[in-house]
């Protein structure tokens, strides 16, 4: 069913296709150069930590976003139920349309303020943070987590965390399709190394037909979101949609039933070139920007020479416009395809 979109609540309009959270990748630039070629999609921060913004640098630093990015989602990383209520609050005040929870990160980093995945073992003090989150905002309050850490039972450990949270009030779950082994696997292993396990989130939403069920993880095609959409409410995609962002250009029609921003890469290419111009006024280094840009001419011809003339240019001192006007410029125009041939 095609979802329409709504003022009240643009992020549950638009949850139907997600960009996941992703540390140094879901960067406001990130984010404003998808939605040249997306204006439906949700679209996520990276993880900000409870202590960044209550105690951290100036909160514009962490919360910072452009207008164009909306919807647009906060994820927060934390365990204090008081804490993630100050800061969904403030999320709230800034502007943001949902608040989500990390419950799934694997890093070795953040196990040790008991954030991300290792919170899958202690689901009453996820659902104390939820129900103090939801009291202290009139947005979304959502949940990103795994089906299990370590020697969880994917079965019996993820329905009593699914069904604590629920009982506390959590209505919106987004699962990633693999168990985290926080014990033996490195973050980059954890993300490859489990087995999938679509089939654990699929059985989730039949136990659960009353809550929003995601799925998250491995997904790489539109075809793929589109099939996995009979069975769950949403779906979230990853890294496949920063490495190779055009997949996002034909998710509104696909998946919407809405037109297409972009009609090929270079209309968004020079979409974002005025975005770019800002953010340099602004004082950002022009490859801090344009480093999101390289995976848009992928299998294009020139795009190689686009990647190499950026990375070999954007990062030099006063580089400006006119270097990624120049890189533009190895693209062979005539031959990008649109996304309904790509």
């Amino acid at each position: 069913m095609l979802m329409p979109m709504t003022t009240e609540y643009p992020a549950n309009a638009a949850r139907r296709f997600s960009v996941a959270p992703m540390m140094d990748w879901t960067t406001r630039d990130y984010r404003a150069l998808a939605r040249t070629l997306t204006r439906r999609a949700l679209l996520y921060t990276e993880m900000v930590t409870t202590g960044a913004i209550l105690y951290g640098a100036p909160r514009e630093r962490f919360l910072g976003y452009d207008a164009v990015e909306h919807p647009l989602a906060l994820q927060l990383g934390g365990s204090d139920a008081g804490e993630l209520a100050e800061c969904a609050a403030i999320a709230e005040a800034w502007g943001y349309d949902e608040v989500n929870l990390n419950v799934g990160c694997p890093s070795d980093r953040v196990q040790n303020n008991l954030i991300g995945a290792c919170l899958m073992a202690y689901p009453e003090k996820v659902a104390a943070a939820v129900k103090a989150m939801q009291a202290a905002v009139s947005i979304p309050v959502t949940v990103k987590c795994r089906i299990g850490v370590d020697d969880q039972d994917e079965e019996e450990d993820l329905e009593r965390f699914i069904t604590t949270v629920a009982d506390a009030g959590g209505e919106i779950f987004t699962v990633h399709a693999r168990k985290a082994w926080l014990a033996g696997l490195s973050p980059k292993q954890n993300r490859d190394v489990p087995p999938l396990n679509y089939a654990r989130v699929h059985r989730l939403k039949l136990r659960h037909p009353t809550l929003h069920i995601g799925l998250n993880g491995g997904l790489k095609t539109l075809d793929a979101c589109a099939g996995e959409l009979e069975r769950v409410d949403s779906v979230m995609v990853g890294r496949e949609a920063y490495q190779n962002p055009w997949l996002l250009a034909d998710v509104d029609r696909r998946l919407y039933g809405a037109a297409n921003p972009a009609t090929t890469r270079m209309d968004a290419a020079r979409a974002f070139r005025s975005y770019i111009a800002r953010r340099l006024d602004e004082g950002a280094k022009l490859n801090h920007v344009t480093r999101h840009t390289l995976g848009l001419f992928q299998g294009c011809p020139g795009g190689r020479q686009f990647r190499r003339h950026l990375s070999e240019n954007a990062h030099r001192e006063g580089a400006g416009l006119s270097v990624y006007d120049d890189a533009l410029g190895q693209i062979k125009t005539k031959r990008v395809k649109t996304p309904a041939a790509v």
